[in-house]
């Protein structure tokens, strides 16, 4: 049987990376080739044949959507497209299935939630059982990948409601409880897995946030990914969400009981409005006037 080909699109090289290395230790024989942006791949996609996308929905000169709109019309073609992206909200899922999209997974995701989209996306048209490394399994990552998708946390399987049976919804994550105020820079959410944390900035550059974080509330471990939401000042208003990784863990007071972390996550965008965005926040110390891109 021939290997199939995967498309990965996504702006961020690590992103990139995780997501090559995971699908090839899972099925060695994928081809996985590489597009920084919606632009470059539109060129392999008009030059060769893909059995599945994986494609980020905001990037620099060409996004996610644009290139799923243009790849249905002009190609006219089956090929699975699953959109992997922080946003989350019902409208811009709805926005993606009416242009053709096959499925969708949010940022942050685990291997093993992405293992199980792409099981899920491509068991229906081919036998995946011949292609995987011998050491691998198939069913516990298929099985829970519905569940990831609602959001679910895994320490408390339920069914899903009836108006989140599409596996393109998903609902917004909790908001953690109350707490007294961390002293800091400016508020912050970071979302990793199934937990969202609410943090405080204690430092920022164009390359790394440093959060002040309550370990009750959860913390992410190293090198995992993870989705920072810079919240506007005023209710109701647009969330910057800046995608990274976890680069280190540090107690931040000099005390064994101290309930609190400073987590210090490496940026992986390369989109310019965030760049732009973070350049502000930098220079005024505020978060309240993002506008997201495309």
């Amino acid at each position: 049987m021939a290997n199939l080909k995967i498309l990965v699109v996504d702006d961020a090289a690590f992103i990139r990376d995780m997501v090559r290395k995971t699908l090839r230790s899972r099925f060695p024989g994928f081809s996985v080739e590489e597009a920084v942006n919606g632009r470059k791949a539109q060129q392999l996609l008009s030059k060769d044949q893909y059995d599945l996308v994986l494609c980020d929905w905001e990037m620099p000169e060409m996004s996610g959507i644009e290139l799923l709109a243009w790849f249905r019309q002009e190609r006219k073609a089956e090929t699975p497209f699953v959109m992997v992206t922080s946003r989350g909200d019902k409208e811009n899922v709805v926005e993606a299935i009416q242009a053709g999209v096959t499925d969708y997974i949010g940022k942050p995701f685990s291997r093993d939630k992405l293992l199980g989209k792409v099981i899920k996306v491509l068991s229906k048209h081919h036998d995946l059982k011949s292609m995987e490394a011998p050491s691998a399994g198939v069913q516990g990552v298929a099985a829970g990948s519905l569940d990831a998708l609602a959001a679910k946390p895994a320490a408390k399987p339920a069914a899903k409601p009836a108006s989140l049976q599409s596996p393109l919804i998903q609902p917004k994550p909790k908001a953690a409880p109350a707490a007294a105020p961390i002293k800091g820079k400016g508020p912050a959410h970071i979302r990793f897995g199934d937990n969202i944390n609410q943090c405080v900035i204690k430092a920022l550059s164009l390359k790394q946030f440093v959060l002040i974080c309550r370990t009750q509330d959860g913390i992410p471990a190293i090198l995992e990914t993870v989705v920072v939401d810079l919240q506007q000042n005023s209710s109701g208003g647009e969330v910057a969400r800046i995608n990274g990784y976890v680069h280190q863990l540090q107690a931040a007071e000099p005390n064994m009981n101290s309930n609190m972390v400073n987590v210090t996550i490496n940026i992986v965008d390369q989109d310019p409005d965030k760049l732009a965005y973070l350049s502000k926040m930098i220079a005024k110390g505020t978060s309240s006037a993002y506008v997201p891109g495309a």
